[in-house]
């Protein structure tokens, strides 16, 4: 029998140590988000045998995350298996990327049958390649980014400190009166999570910044490390009537991010079309597709 528990601020050791020596770079899979989005989720964690599992539900379904770590593999899907079993609910298993769901099929041949959505893929980048903005591939951006130099020239970009809590939270505020945050688009939820994850910035182990324009918050953005080579960007805010403010925090964001991390997960685009045009416009290096296993009948 395992025995999941609530995930807690106190459990940020445990689980980090974990994912961050996996080689897996799942937006899912940073504390960050574990935590702040456990409202939602009803998120638990289980350390078995090397393994990091998690159980959660999905619309009032009960799931699991493809478990995290090294060592018998079959056994542990045998026992999340056993668990759903106890709970008289159906099998369901998130976050299975492509490698994994062959591993998964060599384990145990046919028992499981694999979907996965265009919308829940996860864009990863080269840090690099946001940070610099090189080539013909890029000039779109670099032209938006020159645009605001030009027309803006008193600005500083500045990381994310507890002082400065407040003046994010006010431009949150100001971005959900524009854009109607609520339950009936996703937006309200979203506000919740990024409000936690915002007064909890410290104990979650975060790092963001902060792009001022003429003494005024002008966008913010912050995420944390998935695993030693790829940090996830949570949230990217900003003034929509300053001409490149997005274009601006997204480049300096990537520029301050310490070089070990090769990629930027900046997740998915939940099937929203301008989101999906926005992070296909900075050419993702990986369109990370993570599908569900679903036990057979």
């Amino acid at each position: 029998m395992i025995r999941f528990k609530d995930i807690t601020l106190e459990d940020k050791e445990a689980i980090v140590s974990i994912t961050m020596n996996s080689e897996r770079k799942n937006c899912d899979l940073s504390f960050s988000n574990l935590c702040s989005w456990r409202f939602m989720y009803g998120t638990q964690f289980a350390i078995v045998d090397g393994f990091l599992l998690f159980k959660f539900h999905m619309n009032e379904t009960l799931a699991y995350m493809m478990p995290v770590g090294e060592g018998n593999l079959k056994k542990i899907l045998e026992d999340l298996l056993e668990d759903a079993q106890n709970e008289g609910q159906p099998f369901l298993l998130y976050g299975v990327c492509n490698n994994m769901k062959e591993e998964i099929e060599k384990l145990m041949p046919g028992k499981f049958e694999f979907s996965s959505s265009r919308d829940y893929v996860d864009y990863v980048y080269l840090r690099t390649d946001l940070a610099e903005l090189k080539g013909k591939k890029f000039q779109p951006k670099r032209n938006h980014v020159n645009k605001f130099y030009k027309t803006y020239t008193n600005y500083e970009y500045m990381p994310i400190t507890t002082d400065r809590i407040n003046e994010c939270l006010k431009l949150e505020e100001e971005w959900c009166k524009a854009n109607d945050c609520g339950p009936q688009n996703g937006l309200g939820n979203e506000r919740k999570s990024l409000t936690y994850a915002l007064n909890h910035f410290e104990e979650l182990g975060l790092s963001g910044g902060i792009l001022y324009v003429n003494d005024k918050i002008a966008a913010f953005t912050f995420g944390m490390p998935i695993n030693q080579q790829t940090f996830g960007v949570h949230v990217e805010k900003a003034d929509t009537q300053i001409e490149g403010a997005y274009n601006v925090i997204n480049q300096e964001f990537a520029r301050h991010i310490p070089e070990q991390y090769i990629y930027l997960n900046r997740e998915e685009d939940l099937g929203l079309e301008g989101l999906r045009k926005a992070k296909l416009s900075y050419q993702p290096a990986i369109l990370l597709e993570k599908n569900m296993a679903r036990l057979k009948e």
